[in-house]
């Protein structure tokens, strides 16, 4: 698995249209077969901080998965959201292995 963690800061008053952009990316990016896992996660002593877990079945389903519709239409709709540009890091899982994600 290739486990991608995004750091998004977003405005404090976009933070609900940040969220509803999210969400909507979220469920169609799920249905991608080389997802595995798409977690949405709010910061709770900072509201305006998310981070995006993403799971991917191999190293090349990340630019695939940039390659989508919905994820296009979520990154031109959140750019003017962000307080800074977002960060990521990139992880290999070590545990489980991929036999424990399916």
């Amino acid at each position: 698995m290739f486990i991608v963690h995004v750091f998004v800061h977003v405005n404090g008053d976009q933070v609900e249209a940040f969220q509803a952009a999210t969400l909507e990316n979220a469920r169609s990016s799920v249905q991608e077969p080389g997802i595995a896992r798409f977690d949405v996660i709010q910061q709770q002593d900072d509201p305006t901080r998310f981070l995006l877990v993403e799971v991917y079945r191999t190293p090349d389903d990340p630019a695939k998965h940039k390659e989508t519709a919905h994820y296009q239409k979520w990154r031109d709709a959140v750019a003017d959201m962000m307080a800074e540009p977002r960060t990521s890091i990139k992880y290999t899982n070590v545990f489980p292995d991929e036999q424990g994600w399916d």
